[in-house]
């Protein structure tokens, strides 16, 4: 102990000592925390040898602890037995570790923390004295580093508590507030940089809303200024951040992987080196284990030293919560593409906590509900309904549109009143707008089949007044039909598609059926033999032109990721319409017999032969119709 510290602990005034002290005890923390994860490490080595294993060495100079020899104890350690294992320098690594957290326990004492007295007696009951041979048992090592308080008391439990105690204490002894950030023991120069990290904290940090964290302690260590954040709520969410000169050593600690990687594409304008992340084993954590990350970064002048602990500060607002949004976003798009969302909301400054206060999921699911009605079906996602990039896209304007609601004090209400007004305007201009006029076509289409079955039985029945009036209903249908189609190839260029090329290949369709209520009109003095002949016919295009509507109406459901039965619904009904086309052939053939084997005028059969030949045509044109939708559909399942 140097001088001036034995003075005043002769004196009695040791809190004098506690930056210091504590300053220590954080270091021994970061100490005995590498010696737990190496002997586990060996631990898990020793019982799988096969496996590859790290030889820690990063997180030794992360931690501080110069004995370059432990980098070989990993590899080298190997079971003896049962439950034993021979792990290198085992004892040495141990000793150290008490010594450590003796070390951790010297603050808390000299600050008379209530808990002092209960961590010393825990620490001297844990204490215990090892061979020398270098060999421990598994019961041995579960007592120095298990992290599971059912399965008793361990020393890394006492670190964990002790470790707590220490940051509640190093807050109430920060010397000055620098931006926010609890600070003590700096230099004049530390400063500067503590300004610039806080000024990235305190730019984005408004995009947590009321969310807890962020808060941020500064300190010198030696050569070193440490940074420390909580970020969010959850115990292995930290940052600790080195400052060398002007080499920048991030360490980063997080219960989810996925949220690590998206945390390390946040720096592309910097040129950062990331170590490998490696796994940890932890009981007390989510899903007993936890991942850690070092980023090593050197600055080419101060201030783009300045400029990188400026934007290091401003990314962390967008680690808060960030699983719950990527969860909430799969639910519309794919995996790739949710975390590509919060990429672009932090690139951008918007983040993702104000869509999650402004509704998240159910934004989206009540503008689906609104846009799609009752088309929609259970697990229907975003990108089934929409392309991939255009759900990307509407949901780019949800994160958008909820935080500049709620910077302005807009109500909830006109918030989600502006999101469903935006995804049916984008349903409505995309291709379900062109299936729309599709189906309103195919209705006109299943409007003259109808009317030509009509027009034959007021025919049959003599009835010559009906079938004229009939052929009128028939011509009306048809420019109905024209309309559609002319209204569809009116719109903007870049919405002509499959669907307006579709379209002209069934007006052709319409066309026959209106041209065969014509011919009927012709043959008033047509046998009744020919007549129902024709009305066989009749039903085979009828039957056919509905199964066209349910065909075209599957097909807004059939792609890749829906149940199976959708696509079988739409393979039934193109299947049925090929089924029916034959049929007509037959029935086409017979209406030719018929009247083949008659002695009537061509003048009163003319109408009878030229309405076969107009149905006949309509069935092949349904058929055919259906196999372009058939292949448009299979095409868009194989590429989606």
């Amino acid at each position: 102990m140097p001088e001036k510290n034995r003075i005043l602990d002769t004196l009695n005034e040791r809190s004098l000592l506690l930056p210091s002290l504590v300053n220590r005890a954080l270091s021994a923390n970061d100490r005995v925390k590498y010696r737990f994860t190496l002997l586990q490490s060996a631990q898990s080595r020793a019982e799988r040898p096969d496996a590859p294993a790290s030889n820690l060495r990063a997180e030794r100079i992360a931690a501080g602890v110069q004995d370059s020899r432990l980098d070989s104890v990993v590899a080298e350690s190997v079971a003896v037995g049962k439950g034993r294992y021979r792990i290198p320098a085992s004892g040495e690594i141990v000793q150290a570790a008490y010594a450590d957290v003796t070390e951790m326990l010297d603050p808390l004492k000299a600050a008379e923390i209530p808990e002092a007295e209960s961590f010393s007696n825990r620490l001297r009951s844990l204490t215990k004295a090892l061979a020398g041979d270098d060999i421990l048992a598994a019961d041995e090592l579960h007592a120095i580093t298990s992290g599971n308080r059912e399965s008793g008391d361990s020393l890394h439990l006492l670190v964990m508590d002790m470790h707590r105690a220490l940051n509640a204490l190093q807050a109430s002894l920060a010397g000055e507030t620098i931006d926010g950030c609890r600070a003590y023991g700096i230099g004049d120069a530390d400063r500067a940089l503590i300004a610039a990290f806080m000024a990235g904290v305190n730019r984005t940090a408004p995009l947590k809303f009321e969310h807890p964290g962020l808060s941020a302690t500064a300190t010198r260590v030696g050569d070193k200024l440490v940074l420390q954040n909580d970020i969010g709520t959850t115990d292995a969410h930290v940052l600790v951040v080195h400052v060398v000169g002007r080499k920048v050593t991030v360490t980063y600690t997080d219960v989810h992987l996925p949220r690590l990687l998206f945390f390390q594409s946040l720096f592309e304008r910097f040129d950062v080196r990331w170590e490998d992340t490696r796994s940890r084993k932890d009981a007390a954590m989510e899903d007993g284990v936890y991942h850690l990350c070092v980023c090593n970064y050197t600055a080419r002048s101060q201030a783009r030293l300045r400029d990188y602990l400026e934007h290091l500060g401003s990314r962390l607002v967008f680690l808060i919560d960030w699983n719950r949004a990527r969860k909430r976003l799969r639910m519309f798009v794919s995996r790739n593409n949710a975390i590509g969302l919060l990429k672009w909301a932090a690139d951008n400054d918007i983040g993702h906590m104000a869509w999650l206060k402004a509704g998240g999921e159910q934004l989206v699911f009540d503008a689906m509900s609104f846009a799609f009605g009752s088309r929609i079906k259970p697990g229907d996602k975003l990108d089934d309904l929409l392309q991939p990039e255009r759900a990307v896209q509407f949901l780019r304007l949800n994160l958008r549109r909820s935080l500049e609601g709620l910077n302005q004090g807009r109500p909830a209400s006109l918030i989600e009143d502006e999101i469903r007004t935006e995804l049916a305007s984008q349903v409505r201009s995309s291709e379900d707008a062109l299936l729309d006029a599709a189906l309103e076509h195919a209705g006109l289409i299943v409007e003259l089949a109808d009317t030509v079955r009509a027009a034959l039985e007021a025919a049959q029945a003599g009835r010559l007044g009906e079938v004229a009036a009939m052929a009128e209903r028939a011509k009306a249908w048809e420019t109905a039909a024209d309309h559609e189609l002319n209204a569809v190839r009116g719109r903007r260029p870049e919405d002509d598609s499959f669907m307006t090329r579709f379209m002209s290949e069934a007006d052709d369709i319409a066309d026959e059926l209106e041209e065969a209520v014509f011919h009927i009109t012709l043959a008033p003095k047509a046998s009744g033999e020919s007549i129902v002949a024709l009305a066989g016919l009749t039903e085979q295009v009828a039957r056919a032109s509905r199964e066209y509507v349910k065909a075209l109406a599957a097909s807004r459901h059939a792609r890749r990721g829906v149940p199976r039965e959708d696509m079988e619904d739409f393979l039934q009904a193109v299947y049925a319409i090929g089924t029916m086309e034959h049929a007509s052939d037959l029935a086409e053939r017979e209406v030719k017999r018929i009247l083949a084997k008659g002695s009537r005028p061509f003048a009163e059969i003319f109408g009878v032969v030229e309405a076969a030949r107009n149905l006949e045509q309509a069935a092949d044109g349904l058929m055919h119709a259906a196999l372009l939708l058939r292949d448009h559909v299979l095409g868009r399942v194989i590429h989606d």
